[in-house]
């Protein structure tokens, strides 16, 4: 299923097409050239100072990670998260060798955003969500105290959106894509002034 943005003027394609359902096709797969393509437009990613805080821990359906990743989600996540091809959880590293590192959360934010949208050029789809244990990833992945766990993307193939089963997933899902409207997102003279 498609649901393109409705924008007051065209903008490209890959961002357009962009949304985060939660239908997935559970008999789809990524491949290993795919994975490497999403993680490599994660890591080219700007950062402040080029301090690169952004790190991901990578689950493919059918191996311990992706187990593991998909218990750290909450119910209402693990739902329809099961059918992704592939999970992973955004963790941003907060020091280096100089001491902490500023504007971290903003550089995962960008690199996920380009993993995102490189799902979107490659035909898949992805979803980001705040729904997990912070907690667990760290216990079952060993994290380091300075690596935060941040955000959980799942990506594959999508499906129908029957495939959620519930009368209300199913309309979420299908469901009219909502934005605020340009007037009350861009300011200029003063706040609430609007720049378009």
């Amino acid at each position: 299923m498609r649901k393109p943005a409705v924008t007051s003027v065209p903008i490209a394609a890959v961002m357009a097409e962009r949304w985060s359902p939660r239908a997935l096709d559970a008999s789809s797969s990524v491949s290993p050239e795919q994975v490497r393509a999403l993680l490599e437009a994660a890591r080219w990613a700007p950062s402040f100072g080029n301090t690169q805080p952004a790190r991901y821990l990578v689950g493919t359906r059918g191996t311990p990670s992706f187990d593991a990743i998909l218990a750290t989600l909450n119910s209402g996540n693990r739902a329809w998260a099961h059918r992704a091809s592939l999970l992973l959880i955004g963790v941003m590293v907060t020091t280096n060798e100089k001491g902490p590192v500023p504007y971290a959360e903003y550089g995962l934010g960008l690199a996920s955003e380009n993993l995102v949208l490189q799902a979107v050029e490659l035909g898949l789809v992805a979803h980001q969500m705040a729904g997990f244990s912070a907690s667990e990833v760290s216990a079952s992945f060993g994290l380091p105290d300075d690596a935060v766990p941040k955000v959980a993307i799942a990506v594959g193939s999508a499906a129908d959106a029957e495939v959620l089963e519930e009368a209300w997933r199913v309309e979420r899902e299908k469901a009219e894509r909502q934005r605020i409207p340009l007037a009350e997102f861009a300011f200029t003279d003063g706040w609430g002034t609007p720049a378009l």
